[in-house]
């Protein structure tokens, strides 16, 4: 098909999750899609620039949840000319799995661009470093999604990795793209190996792309219940004058299954024979651990890596990520070491999964490092706590020019502004 001949593109960035493996730089507040990454940026602002580099996109939509509007808001503001245009915020009340999120884009999508529209289903938290590589695979995946196929992207295995689900390869379809048999999730070791040597198996990336009215026809024979909820859902969807958002209510949206789009939809139609695959030759990352992370960076001659200021003395195949310290190593091996202003982070490689119990831990004792940084983003701007005690706490607020605080009254507490730049209106 001609690419003048395409109907619209609709990227839909998934931007979500509490990534409790990557404590502390991932909190409740500003979760994997929003933490800085060691180059400064972050995966949210990555996606959105490859979403905004595409051919023939007519929107993109990021849903996410509403406390981190205005911070997702500021990430794309942050992009300058790179910056997703035409952004539309689906904002969620809570957590309800891929399912009901692409259902509820699905029926967005085909009310405003109607149902030959090609949704791009797109996690925020995925790091790809080849765009031009990103860019052909996603014209392959749009081209067969204007076929009426349900399509996803899979990445060709370089270990036998137990975290990732994997796709079963069928017949060949075009240059990159085959029939996808069957979805594996999380398979055991030995199984991950013998996919791997098979050669027929992929990683399952967790991005897709179909029509509007193909997804949707796929939830209406796979998963109904879904769909009703959603359509529930998309009927009570409440604008804000002024903001390119639809807030999502909460009442209805719990009635929807909690359900992975992968089980609702796409492992059933895989037993169709409905879905096909394209095999994706760009670098990817899920960026779901500080082992993942630590392989972003590149390593010296003993495979010690990480950012900021190191100093390694007797030290190998640690990873160091230093705020405003210096770390400094000495005499220790395969370690991961985290430093931020409010929280400390060592942990030995071969524990690197049980990070996200020690969330759990400070959730149980009430301590507010679980989801929150010493810097709080809010929709006016940012507050850092510089020093607190049992009867004063200090904080360094900077607000966005033009920006308001709303006011409060205080009967028990007396406070004292002094403001060192700018002026107050």
């Amino acid at each position: 098909m001609d690419p003048k001949t395409f109907p619209p593109l609709i990227p839909v960035i998934l931007s979500g999750g509490a990534g409790t493996r990557l404590w502390p730089l991932s909190r409740e507040s500003a979760p994997k899609p929003l933490m800085l990454l060691p180059d400064g940026e972050t995966l949210l602002g990555k996606t959105g620039q490859r979403a905004a580099a595409l051919h023939g996109v007519s929107e993109i939509m990021t849903v996410t949840n509403r406390d981190h509007y205005f911070h997702t808001k500021d990430v794309y503001a942050s992009l300058g000319a790179y910056k997703p245009r035409g952004c539309t915020y689906l904002l969620e009340p809570f957590g309800r799995n891929t399912a009901p999120a692409i259902a509820l884009a699905a029926l967005l999508v085909e009310s405003r661009h109607g149902s030959q529209a090609v949704l791009l289903v797109m996690p925020a938290d995925h790091l790809i470093r080849d765009g031009p590589a990103f860019a052909a695979a996603a014209a392959c995946a749009v081209a067969l999604a204007t076929e009426g196929r349900l399509v996803t992207f899979g990445i060709a295995p370089t270990r036998a990795e137990t975290g990732f689900g994997y796709i079963e390869c069928g017949q060949e379809i075009g240059a990159t793209a085959y029939t996808a048999v069957r979805f594996v999730e999380k398979p055991p070791l030995t199984e991950a190996r013998a996919m791997v040597a098979a050669g027929n198996f992929l990683w399952n990336s967790g991005m897709f792309a179909f029509s509007a009215a193909t997804v949707l026809s796929a939830f209406e024979r796979h998963a109904p219940s879904v769909l009703s909820a959603m359509r529930t859902v998309w009927q009570g969807l409440r604008a804000k004058s002024g903001e390119p958002m639809l807030e999502i209510d909460p009442a209805s949206f719990a009635a929807a299954p909690d359900i992975s789009f992968d089980y609702a939809v796409m492992e059933h139609a895989a037993a169709a024979a409905e879905v096909a695959v394209v095999r994706a030759s760009f670098d990817w990352s899920d960026v779901g651990s500080w082992q993942a992370m630590s392989a972003l960076s590149d390593s010296d001659g003993e495979g010690n890596s990480g950012s900021g200021e190191r100093v390694a003395i007797a030290t190998r195949g640690t990873f160091v990520y230093a705020g405003d310290r210096i770390v400094a190593t000495v005499g220790v091996n395969d370690l991961v070491i985290v430093d931020t202003p409010d929280a400390l982070l060592v942990a030995h490689r071969d524990h690197l999964q049980r990070v996200r119990e020690v969330v759990g831990e400070l959730k149980a004792r009430g301590h507010e490092s679980y989801r929150l940084h010493k810097t709080v983003a809010r929709p006016w701007g940012t507050y850092t706590v510089l020093e607190e005690g049992a009867d004063f706490k200090i904080k360094r607020i900077e607000v966005k020019p033009g920006a308001s605080l709303s006011l409060q009254l205080h009967h028990r507490r007396s406070e004292h502004w002094v403001v060192v730049r700018g002026t107050l209106a």
